[in-house]
């Protein structure tokens, strides 16, 4: 086998330019980049030099070090195709691919995660700063131009792999280039200087944060609202050509009124309007011209019904829509982008002799760079789940579907049905009634009936409860009953189904979280233990196992964990959006807001701070707003915030507009408008999330006979112990190091202690977004299959003809 495989020749030669016609990038990458390349070897990831000219590289080259070559090259390309970056970067000569390999690891990620997030940090210590964090600037500065130096070094490795003609081609790379040389300079001078300036070019700090490689959902959020733009500024356009025409229409009409102060400028009614769009001004705005004639009320009807409830709404039917298209055409851009990498890669795995297939032996090469620490049972059962055929080799199709099983967690499945099939008969006999029990849907409606039960009671205690009340004071029995009863559940389904196939299901963790909860707050109460009280709050989150009931319900809450990790990405695009703003808002408003301040402006007593005499008591009177405020970069987010939310921020607006100039309102106008083009695509998101769920359960009837069953994407693959010897043999031939094949000796000595020819693994993931997607366009994905053949297929089958007939060939094979 060993010597069969030594005499294969890959078909493609990394990085020769007699044979790199499906790398599809000019020669003149290859020239910039040091000559051509080609003069190279890799083995065990590291750079090695070789002699001689490149037309004389396969008699030069052992066939070994040529194959690892591939090996790693088929896995950049499967990782770009993983990751969604352009082929285009890919590297392409000796020094090129030191750089990408120095660049392309966990560490060097998180270097550059540390440095963006130190930049960022670096606003609670420099001027204005927290008072409690307070730096002297050449500390600041100083930890600034460090951080920037390490950005500088990344851009550098960026460029060593890229090239120069490549790296001005790339628009993030050079916009982050830009930023770089900006705050490098910017920092040197507050460095020389010893104060700080006016700084707003800190608001673009978060695009050193945006490009680190785990930031990615972010960048895509921001991609897709830059697409969203669009139709969103047409909208918008429309919002603002009404409301200019209603506020020159409410300026005719009640200017004369000289109680009214909404309308009596030009700028005023227009302020005021765009104030009434949130409603946090209504009705207010609405009673000065109301009290001289109730006719009037007519406008501000017609108004809100054309703006508030017509245009805001068009307005997200119109982002839903794009954000829609956007999804589809963003999910078929990935899939054909993956199709594309698997391509390059199995070119890069098939050998002259064999160019239809990749061999075991060089699928496990490609898994040994691609997931360097997946053990050899585990690379081996990906190469039987991806071989559904059972042939020889893996053939294309085959090879296609390396996405969806890469990331399977493989578990040989028990010989047996339960757990406890090997104890005593007796004692298999109770475990088995008390199997029959939690798998029955009589157990799971009392179970739920408890829940609603328990439900009403903490509803029905907790409103009895005075505001006095202590929960020091007694612990109550309705509280050890509900537990006991939830204890008993948890350890009857232990039980009855077995530690592993419990804690496998995601609703039996919730379950077994939620109770020992409520068994650390029983504890809490009964030995006095008053931090630990928050505890006791958890126990209504019970409750939420009645969602298990109705289907509609479950989708709810599936589409909600679903959620999670992309909720959580534009939770921080909103805060990057908030720290730009943030800084800008520090910049110009910084210490213009305090007590007593505003005092010639309508809001002034939403400032004022004074201390009332009441009979013989005196009474400070506070408005409070005067904690909405610039000062530093934890105010002005809490601000923000308070901005987003819209509920009377008009009044921190016209506080901060009456300390500066009327052109301060640009700044709160701004960032309404960038927070509402944010809060659209996050509820165009859910939107989308939601009717795809609904749709996909509609097409996709999959009822479940047991509402708990979750088994999410599961593969099953049976191995034979001859395989196993064979792949244990082949193994030893390859695998230097001995140790990495323990996995698969476990397999035989499972084999052996069971007595069993053969054992079957189940493979099993979570079934993501993609894998809906896959089922919601399965006719669509043909068609666009068929588009990227007539695009793509022909040219590498061309140059696969041409490499079996060239010279090179014909002297390789001999």
């Amino acid at each position: 086998m060993e010597a069969d495989d030594d005499d294969d020749v890959p078909l493609i030669l990394t990085w020769d330019e007699a044979n790199s016609g499906l790398l599809g990038e000019d020669t003149e990458r290859g020239d910039e980049n040091g000559g051509g390349g080609g003069n190279y070897d890799i083995v065990n990831n590291a750079v090695i030099p070789t002699a001689g000219p490149q037309n004389y590289r396969v008699q030069n080259v052992s066939l070994r070090q040529s194959w690892e070559m591939n090996y790693q090259e088929a896995a950049i390309y499967l990782q770009e195709g993983e990751n969604n970056d352009k082929f285009f970067t890919h590297p392409r000569n000796p020094k090129a691919l030191a750089a990408y390999l120095f660049a392309h690891n966990h560490l060097f990620y998180m270097m550059e995660l540390l440095t963006g997030l130190l930049l960022m940090v670096l606003s609670l210590c420099e001027a204005p700063a927290v008072p409690s964090l307070r730096l002297d600037v050449y500390v600041h500065a100083t930890l600034e131009l460090l951080a920037l130096v390490m950005v500088a070094f990344e851009l550098c490795m960026k460029l060593r792999w890229l090239g120069f003609h490549t790296f001005i081609r790339h628009k993030r790379t050079m916009v982050k280039a830009c930023v770089l040389l900006l705050q490098f300079v910017e920092a040197i001078v507050v460095l020389i200087r010893q104060t700080s300036h006016l700084r707003v070019t800190r608001a673009l700090r978060p695009i050193f944060l945006v490009d680190c490689r785990y930031c990615g959902a972010v960048r895509r959020n921001l991609r897709q609202i830059f697409q969203s733009l669009p139709p969103f500024i047409d909208i918008l356009l429309l919002l603002l050509f009404f409301m200019v025409i209603f506020a020159i229409l409410g300026f005719c009409l009640f200017s004369p009124n000289t109680a009214d102060p909404y309308f009596n400028t030009l700028e005023n009614s227009l302020v005021s309007l765009f104030v009434l769009l949130t409603t946090a001004n209504f009705p207010d705005v609405m009673m000065p011209a109301y009290s001289k004639n109730r006719w009037s009320c007519v406008f501000f009807i017609v108004y809100l019904s054309i703006e508030l409830y017509f245009v805001m709404n068009l307005l997200l039917a119109v982002v839903f829509d794009t954000f829609n298209d956007v999804e589809k055409m963003k999910f078929k851009s990935l899939l054909l982008h993956k199709r594309s990498a698997v391509d390059h890669a199995f070119q890069l795995l098939v050998s002259r002799q064999r160019p239809m297939g990749v061999s075991l032996k060089q699928f496990d090469g490609l898994m040994r760079f691609y997931r360097p620490r997946m053990s050899a049972r585990d690379r081996f059962l990906t190469y039987k789940a991806l071989n559904t055929s059972g042939a020889a080799m893996l053939s294309l199709q085959d090879f296609y579907k390396f996405y969806e099983v890469i990331g399977l967690k493989w578990k040989a499945r028990r010989s047996r049905e339960h757990w406890f099939d090997d104890l005593p008969h007796t004692t298999v006999l109770i475990f088995k009634g008390i199997n029959l029990l939690v798998k029955s849907k009589a157990f799971q409606y009392v179970m739920y009936a408890v829940v609603a039960i328990n439900g009403v009671w903490i509803l029905v205690e907790t409103y009895t409860l005075n505001s006095g009340f202590s929960w020091s004071r007694f612990v109550p029995w309705s509280y050890i009953v509900f537990l006991t009863i939830y204890g008993v559940e948890v350890l009857l389904k232990i039980t009855g189904l077995g530690p592993m196939a419990y804690f496998s299901s995601g609703w039996n963790l919730f379950d077994f979280s939620v109770t020992m909860f409520a068994f650390l707050g029983l504890i809490a109460l009964a030995f006095n233990m008053e931090p630990f009280y928050f505890i006791v709050v958890l126990r209504p989150f019970q409750l939420l196992r009645l969602f298990k009931i109705k289907q509609r319900y479950r989708n709810v809450l599936d589409t909600m964990f679903e959620l999670f990790p992309r909720m959580a990405s534009l939770g921080l695009t909103l805060i990057i959006f908030y720290y730009s703003f943030a800084i800008v808002g520090m910049e110009f408003f910084a210490d213009v807001i305090y007590p007593n301040c505003c005092n010639a402006s309508t809001v002034a007593d939403s400032y004022r701070q004074i201390n009332v005499t009441i009979g013989n008591r005196t009474v400070l009177e506070e408005g409070y707003y005067y904690l909405n405020n610039f000062n530093n970069i934890l105010s002005s987010f809490v601000t923000l915030f308070e901005l987003t939310v819209v509920n009377n921020w008009y009044i921190t607006m016209e506080g901060v507009t009456s300390m500066t100039s009327h052109w301060s309102r640009l700044y709160f106008m701004t960032f309404y408008i960038v927070t509402m083009v944010v809060m659209t695509i996050i509820v165009a998101f859910i939107l989308d999330a939601f009717v795809f769920r609904m749709n996909y359960s509609r097409k996709n009837r999959e009822p479940l006979e047991n509402l708990e069953d979750e088994n999410g994407i599961v593969f099953e693959v049976e191995v034979s112990r001859d395989e196993v010897l064979a792949t244990l043999e082949l193994y030893k031939q390859t695998c230097p190091v001995l140790s990495s094949l323990s996995s698969l000796q476990k397999v035989l000595q499972a084999m052996d202690r069971n007595r069993h020819s053969s054992l079957v693994y189940l493979g099993r993931r979570s079934r993501t977004k993609s894998d809906l997607s896959m089922k919601m366009y399965e006719e669509e994905m043909q068609e666009w299959y068929a588009e990227y053949s007539r695009e793509n297929l022909p040219q590498p089958d061309q140059s696969l003809e041409q490499e079996l007939d060239s010279p090179i060939s014909e002297a390789s094979l001999s």
